[in-house]
């Protein structure tokens, strides 16, 4: 009998999910159908009980509905319950089971592209949002130590230092505070949505004092090459995209489903081929 697995969100017309977790079914030979669902918040609630009654098996969970999904779920990783976020759902013993995937998923990248072990380097993370909130607590949560935080609220980034269950060393500094400092971090990561296709030529801060050795990272991925990572390269700063954490989220996705390990090669060359290899 056919699996039936899918993606909510609002939009979602959007998502790469389908065509990359559709084709790692067909693949692997799983006889399942991935589709993508678009669920208005009003209807949330009702949707995830019509997808428990109709056998849905798992799914991924988008914008704007990763917090408000949580009170409809019969359990939550403790994980995700420290992140205030669900991104992925599976079924196990008739009960929706929720997951974070998004912050593994990141380190999943870096340690394909960096280096395995950073615990010890320090890291500076710019933004406050959801994406920076899951971040970093699961790096906080692998044992990495030194992660500060840049925000133009800075009340927002301590907000989310103090509220962090996972014990560090971190301050919540201004973006004109990063820039003047940027040289002591080994790790950046970039977290807001600045920077963003169609706003290319936007980026949150300067790298004129950017260490060379240092490892830029930005989770956007349309452009390819964001302001910020030119810059980053232009200093000879080794950089990276947002896709890698985008196809490992999905992979650890597609790991709770099926018990299977995905192509991670494959999953990210169809999804650089949907966006017809172009950098927007």
């Amino acid at each position: 009998m056919i699996k039936l697995y899918g993606v909510i969100g609002d939009p979602i017309v959007q998502s790469m999910s389908p065509i990359m977790q559709s084709q790692e079914f067909n693949e692997l030979g799983i006889d399942a159908h991935y589709h993508p669902f678009h669920i208005l918040d009003k209807d949330l609630q009702d949707a995830v009980k019509g997808m428990k009654a109709i056998g849905v098996e798992g799914f991924n969970v988008t914008s704007p509905h990763k917090t408000m999904i949580m009170p409809f779920l019969d359990y939550i990783d403790p994980l995700a319950k420290a992140i205030g976020a669900v991104n992925t759902v599976v079924r196990i013993n008739d009960e929706f089971h929720g997951y974070n995937t998004d912050g593994m998923g990141y380190i999943k990248a870096l340690q394909a592209d960096w280096k395995e072990d950073f615990t010890n380097d320090k890291a500076l993370i710019i933004g406050a949002g959801g994406a920076s909130k899951a971040i970093f607590y699961t790096l906080l949560s692998r044992g990495m130590k030194n992660i500060d935080i840049a925000n133009r609220s800075v009340d927002k980034a301590n907000q989310l230092i103090v509220d962090c269950p996972f014990e560090g060393n971190s301050n919540a500094i201004t973006l004109k505070e990063a820039e003047a400092k940027i040289g002591e971090y080994q790790l950046i990561i970039q977290t807001t949505s600045i920077g963003m296709y169609p706003n290319v030529s936007e980026s949150p801060l300067s790298f004129e004092n950017l260490h060379k050795d240092a490892f830029v990272s930005d989770i956007i991925y349309n452009p390819f090459e964001t302001a910020l990572l030119k810059e980053a390269n232009e200093k000879g700063a080794k950089t990276q995209n947002g896709l890698g954490m985008f196809v490992y989220q999905g992979a650890l996705a597609f790991e709770k489903w099926t018990g299977l390990t995905p192509d991670v090669s494959r999953m990210t060359d169809i999804v650089i081929k949907h966006l017809g290899g172009k950098t927007c």
